[in-house]
């Protein structure tokens, strides 16, 4: 299957989607008929496995959207894990120097790009029914790496983060940033805002996509107009609390 996420951002669209913490296929099946771009299945701050990740994957396949994974740390064998059971889409927390976004390349990508593990037998390579010439061959083409820039150190060392070759998007954490410039959970401080436009502006100038995390509407309209594409609009467990708290509100006035 084409990484059709990665497709996109390299037109130049800007795509959508939640991070997902519910455990169950059917908010996938959701998020898809509802037109989002995408999930973020979230291993970082989720409750998720390897086994309950892969049917989450399965799901969004199933629905033609994207699974994006967010790993819960830069780790070469997890992030094998995740590509062996067929996931296209890796996002990767906490860089913030060269040599971090390098170990993301090497994990994500095949010789002579990167030192993935190479397996036939998994799903990615469809239990072998992909010949191995087109499983190797042409993986490091669909596969997108997603790194989280998520303090001020790794907006200081940006310039050099973005000289590494096989990065696909710079995501901008914006509740962890606002902990790294001293005002916590304050995503709306100039510090802040200011910080992440400086990083959207010098990644644009290196032609990279940049992605963002927001919980509202008119909040994701002003960085997309800013310039940041891959658009990560809250979370599941938020949006249904959300929904459900308006609900009986209204019902037990």
């Amino acid at each position: 299957m084409k990484n059709k996420l990665k497709e996109s951002l390299q037109q130049g669209n800007s795509v959508y989607g939640p991070f997902c913490k519910i455990q169950d296929p059917t908010i996938v099946e959701i998020a898809a008929l509802s037109n989002f771009d995408f999930v973020i299945i979230d291993m970082e701050h989720g409750p998720f496995s390897i086994e309950s990740t892969q049917n989450m994957v399965r799901a969004a396949e199933a629905r033609g959207i994207t699974p994006v994974v967010r790993v819960t740390e830069n780790n070469e064998t997890l992030i094998l894990r995740l590509l062996d059971i067929g996931v296209k889409c890796i996002q990767v927390p906490q860089i913030c120097t060269k040599t971090d976004a390098e170990s993301v390349v090497k994990a994500t990508k095949f010789f002579p790009v990167g030192e993935r593990g190479m397996c036939r037998y998994v799903r990615a390579a469809e239990y072998t029914n992909i010949e191995p010439a087109d499983h190797f061959g042409k993986a490091n083409n669909d596969v997108m790496s997603i790194i989280h820039i998520e303090g001020l150190e790794g907006i200081e060392n940006l310039e050099e983060i973005l000289s590494v070759e096989g990065i696909d998007v710079i995501f901008l954490g914006p509740y962890d940033l606002s902990q790294s410039c001293g005002v916590p959970g304050q995503v709306h401080h100039e510090k802040v805002v200011s910080s992440m436009k400086d990083a959207v502006a010098l990644a644009r100038k290196h032609g990279k996509a940049v992605g963002t995390f927001t919980e509202s509407v008119d909040n994701a309209k002003k960085w997309r107009d800013i310039g940041v594409q891959y658009i990560s609009y809250a979370v599941d467990v938020g949006l249904v609390m959300n929904t459900f708290k308006s609900i009986t509100s209204q019902l037990k006035k």
